[in-house]
Order: structure tokens, then C-alpha cells, then sequence
């Protein structure tokens, strides 16, 4: 896979099976199971592996022994981080633990009712962070690609008793657009990701982690057109079932700035964290776009 497709790999029956796991037997048997599916992966999936491997090894300088184990531990650390997503969501039991850095940013961000936006990434599970960082209400809205097999979805929805926020689907309309700029005047909060795209967005090419990489201009030209104040948010496993929850104080957005500023912005903090945790790096595509 040369790009993302905009869906997971995943099916129906695994959701299933992990989700019967999880409500009979719990986390850790759910784990143990994982090994198994994650060394299959690990085995056959060389579409998805090789840029792993050219993330661990090029990007981030391991040898090549070292490089093909952090690729296990990549897909491992994914598989949990799923099966915690899960977990949190339907509330199974208090097994998975947190810590935050920075709710009180995101309080201060609704306090000023102006609304915001929350950008994320594909690194860890920013997911989980939202749900401690902030308690779920009506007041969260979620930017999605509405391409996830619907089988998967209402798997999902049927065991977490449903959303806990609005979801708002990315169109070729555009209206999209719209439904931003009235939940943003509603002094609510807009999450979304900004490192992957569908092809055919707008780009631009910025210096992440040792080479050039394409960004989508998308989320940050929204940031700019409505002004509105934005943090980045991240959910990084710092144990076997705990979590370290981040949210950065909030930015202002003057007449001054730049939509290259606030790509700038996001993609430098983006880098310290994957240098720190590049074991829970989840693009498995060309992001580089090597030759």
C-alpha cells in the first residue's frame, strides 16, 4: 500500500472475537490472543511492513535486526491499543489507567467560548486521550472519513451503546465546511487528524523526521479561516495498560497567520513525540513517498 485507502484492515468477526474476549475473560487473555494475529502480520504482510521497516530504518536510524523487531512491537502495540479503544469505550471494567498532562488547557480553550479544534495524529491511540482529557458530551464533534466497513461500525457502536459525540463526515461537497463553522460558533470542540489524507487533497511537503513528507493543507486551512483556537492531542501507552494522556496549551490564530505557520506548528511537535514513542508510529504507507 503505496497510500492510505482511508479504512483499516481489520474485519467484522476480529472485532467480534475480541469483543467476546473482552467481556468474558478480559484484557490480558485478549492480549495473549493478539500474539498469535499479530505474528501472522508480521509474517505476511510485506505491503504494509516495508514501510514500517524503512520508518525504523531509514528514519529512524536502527540496524536492520533491530528495525524488523520494532516493526513486531509496532504491530503489537497497535493491536492493544485497539483493544483498549474498546475497552474505554464500553466501559468493560477499569482496567486501563491514565495519567494527563494538560486537561486544564483544553478547559481553558472552552472557557474563552470560541469554540476549538483538536488536531491528533495516527501515533499511539489520541482516541483514549480525548475520552480522559475530556468527558465525552454533545459538545464534541469528530472529522471522519465515512469509508470504515459498515459491518465494522455497527459492531462497534452496538457494544460501546453507541457514539458519545457527533460525527461529522468529510464530503466532496465540502459542507462539511459548514457544519465546522456552526459547531465552532456553538463554542464546541472539533477533532480531527492531520497526517493522512485521501487522494487527490491538497498537500504541501514539510522536513518530518530526517526527509520531505506530504501533510494535508486541509485541517490547518480550516484552523485558519475561522480563526479558531486549536492543541494538539495525544494518547501514548507508558505501561502494559497505562496510559499517558497529552494536551498542549492552546493556540491563538491572529490575521498574521499562516497557514504554512500552523502546519509548521503541528508537524514539529508531531516529530518530538515520534522520536519519543516510534514504537506506536501506526502509518503503515509510503509517507516519505520514497522513489
Amino acid at each position: 500500500m503505496s497510500q492510505w485507502a482511508g479504512k483499516s484492515k481489520g474485519t467484522a468477526f476480529g472485532y467480534r472475537f475480541f469483543i467476546l474476549i473482552l467481556k468474558y475473560f478480559g484484557v490480558y487473555p485478549a492480549y495473549f490472543f493478539l500474539y498469535i494475529i499479530v505474528f501472522y502480520y508480521f509474517l505476511f504482510s510485506w505491503s504494509s511492513s516495508r514501510w514500517s521497516y524503512y520508518f525504523f530504518h531509514h528514519r529512524m536510524g536502527y540496524s536492520s535486526i533491530k528495525s524488523v523487531f520494532k516493526i513486531y512491537k509496532n504491530y503489537l502495540l497497535l493491536g492493544q491499543t485497539l483493544i483498549d479503544r474498546v475497552v474505554v469505550s464500553a466501559g468493560l471494567g477499569g482496567k486501563i489507567t491514565s495519567e494527563s498532562f494538560g486537561a486544564e488547557n483544553l478547559r481553558t480553550m472552552i472557557d474563552e467560548k470560541r469554540g476549538g479544534i483538536l488536531l491528533g495524529s495516527h501515533i499511539g491511540n489520541w482516541g483514549i486521550a480525548s475520552e480522559y482529557l475530556m468527558k465525552y458530551d454533545s459538545s464534541i464533534n469528530v472529522l471522519v472519513y465515512d469509508v470504515e466497513h459498515e459491518q465494522i461500525k455497527k459492531t462497534l457502536e452496538n457494544t460501546t451503546g453507541g457514539r458519545h459525540y457527533n460525527m461529522i463526515l468529510i464530503k466532496d461537497d465540502l459542507s462539511h465546511i459548514y457544519q465546522i463553522g456552526e459547531a465552532l460558533q456553538r463554542n464546541e470542540i472539533i477533532c480531527m487528524t492531520a497526517d493522512r489524507f485521501m487522494p487527490g487533497a491538497r498537500t504541501a511537503q514539510v522536513e518530518f523526521v530526517g526527509a520531505k513528507a506530504l501533510f494535508p493543507i486541509g485541517p490547518f486551512q480550516i484552523i485558519k479561516s475561522f480563526k479558531a483556537p486549536y492543541s494538539f492531542v495525544y494518547g501514548l501507552k507508558a505501561g502494559t495498560t497505562h496510559y499517558h494522556c497529552f494536551a498542549r496549551p492552546h493556540r491563538d490564530v491572529t490575521r498574521e497567520t499562516t497557514t504554512a505557520q500552523i502546519m509548521e506548528d503541528y508537524v514539529r511537535d508531531l516529530e518530538g513525540m515520534v522520536r519519543k514513542y516510534p514504537e506506536q508510529w501506526f502509518n503503515f504507507f509510503d509517507f516519505w513517498k520514497t522513489p
